[in-house]
């Protein structure tokens, strides 16, 4: 439906409940005059149109997501892990009726319970606790011959304890998902899939057993690594930490400094879901930055590539960036730089999407010179297609979820950090990063250990990065004398912000940028002695 009305907003946006299904003819497009909506409202329009093919491309007996949006797609269960928390972020914003999204979490977890495991070649959803890469979406068990994949298992298992963080109820559902989703993390033979090896093995299958090496150097395999570390039952060594670390590569690419991955997905999937800002490993101690910043930097990198171009691809620039692994004109390819990796002039939505959080001065333009620019193209029933390519005139006709994944959770840490804040409350993900070696970042102003009392709260501040004002909250437990400051990164303080007697319970102020400059800041809250310290990022 299209309706030409200059100034206009217009958006026919169907219920999720009824949306019918990428094949269905008119789809549930939401089509808008991109010059009058503000952000806001084209992020809005972005995730809530993304959100919908976690909803609308699922078998709703089973809770099987597809790969992507072909008819015959199998399931993918790391499209599956994106989709239980894309369904937590529909239930928050109405999109998703919230018993019926309820409903939907357990049925799924239910299925990655109860269906058997096994080390023959059929008959079986996975072994040793992990699951095969591909999953029939009727059955639920082995895809033809795919692999059992740690990777794409840990994908699953961060959806899975997404859901058991976000579901708190008393409610016999609610106690259920939660009771589900620690018996599916503690069935995981972490140690298994070492096959004695420093690290994790990348795959293992029925008919060839173990196969690929063992995975090390910085990729998208970190969520991997901290939830094999904070296993209760099957931990990895804390070694194996180390030994990832090993692979490392750090340099320079177009004037930014670290640990360098070409494609963008590597610089994105772990912080999906596990907010990296102000904690350090000892890799990133010893370089002074955090893997926040190491993904904003790689970000900025890739941008500065494409303006140079030095292949030459019709239509890179300033607003025409974006390489991850994605369908191409010559099929899928994992595609990246720096340095150019399968570069072919492929650009995909994700790549930008996934780096909102980290770069939004340059990914927020971007992503809406892509509507702007191409909508007519690349726009479907579930938001951006999957890929473009200027030089050769290809638009992508799928949709994939991994690739629509990155797109929902990091709009929704941009504007709130809600999967990060609900992520970060597990304690088995807090033991893995502790186990991993994260520590507060070091800077004159010491930051609070990695488990917060529950009784003396500084919340971080919403949004993060700001370039106006930003809100602060924090909760006491009784009354008494409060100190709140900011300071700089040289640990000098910039403001006083709270300096009084205050009664117990939750307090916000609002922090004006005003003449801060770009830069990192460390709010720091003294109560009855005890300091808690957040960080904040100025971006103007």
């Amino acid at each position: 439906m299209k309706k030409n009305m200059t100034g206009l907003v217009l958006a026919v946006i169907w219920g999720l409940s009824g949306a019918p299904s990428a094949g269905a003819a008119g789809g549930a497009e939401v089509e808008m005059t991109a010059a009058a909506m503000e952000d806001s409202a084209f992020l809005d329009l972005l995730q809530k149109s993304a959100v919908q093919f976690f909803w609308a491309e699922a078998n709703p007996g089973n809770g099987l997501i597809k790969d992507r949006s072909a008819t015959n797609s199998a399931c993918s269960i790391a499209s599956v892990g994106f989709g239980l928390t894309a369904i937590c972020i529909g239930i928050d914003h109405g999109w998703i009726p919230a018993d019926k999204g309820r409903e939907r979490v357990l049925t799924t977890l239910k299925t990655f319970w109860e269906k058997p495991q096994g080390r023959d070649a059929r008959g079986f959803s996975g072994y040793k606790g992990f699951f095969y890469h591909f999953l029939y979406m009727t059955s639920a068990l082995r895809e033809g011959y795919t692999e059992l994949s740690d990777i794409d298992s840990a994908l699953l298992l961060a959806g899975i304890l997404y859901s058991r963080e976000y579901f708190t109820g008393a409610d016999s559902t609610e106690t259920r998902i939660r009771a589900l989703a620690d018996s599916i993390y503690r069935r995981v033979d972490w140690q298994w899939m070492r096959n004695y090896n420093p690290g994790l093995v990348t795959q293992w299958t029925p008919e060839n057993g173990f196969g690929g090496g063992w995975w090390t150097g910085y990729n998208e395999m970190m969520i991997m690594y901290i939830l094999g570390l904070g296993s209760p039952t099957h931990p990895l060594p804390a070694s194996s930490w180390k030994a990832w670390c090993g692979g490392y590569d750090w340099g320079t690419q177009y004037g930014q400094e670290y640990v360098n991955f070409p494609p963008l997905f590597g610089h994105q999937f772990s912080h999906c879901w596990i907010d990296f800002r102000g904690i350090q490993d000892d890799y990133m101690r010893a370089k002074g930055i955090d893997y926040f910043e190491n993904s904003r930097r790689a970000t900025l990198a890739q941008q500065a590539y494409c303006i140079a171009n030095p292949k030459g691809w019709k239509g890179y620039g300033e607003n025409v960036w974006g390489l991850t692994p994605s369908d191409g004109p010559n099929g899928y390819a994992a595609r990246g730089a720096p340095p150019a990796e399968n570069d072919d002039g492929t650009i995909a939505p994700t790549a930008v999407g996934g780096s909102l959080p980290f770069a939004p001065e340059i990914c927020l333009p971007t992503l809406r010179h892509f509507y702007d620019a191409y909508k007519s193209q690349l726009w479907g029933s579930y938001g951006f297609r999957d890929a473009f390519n200027l030089q050769k005139n290809w638009w992508a006709t799928d949709v994939i979820g991994i690739d629509q994944g990155p797109i929902v959770l990091m709009i929704e840490n941009y504007r709130t950090g809600k999967v990060w804040k609900t992520f970060m409350k597990n304690a088995d993900v807090r033991r893995g990063l502790e186990r991993a070696g994260f520590r507060p970042t070091g800077t004159g102003v010491e930051e609070e250990p990695l488990q917060l009392p529950s009784n003396l709260q500084l919340r971080q501040n919403y949004p993060n990065p700001f370039n106006d004002a930003t809100v602060l909250e924090y909760a006491l437990p009784r009354a008494g004398r409060v100190s709140l400051a900011l300071f700089d990164l040289q640990g000098r303080q910039v403001r006083q912000l709270v300096d009084t007697t205050q009664a117990a319970g939750l307090h916000r102020l609002s922090l004006a940028a005003g003449d801060l400059a770009t830069g990192l800041y460390f709010c720091r809250l003294i109560f009855e002695g005890r300091p808690v310290v957040r960080k904040l990022q100025v971006l103007k």
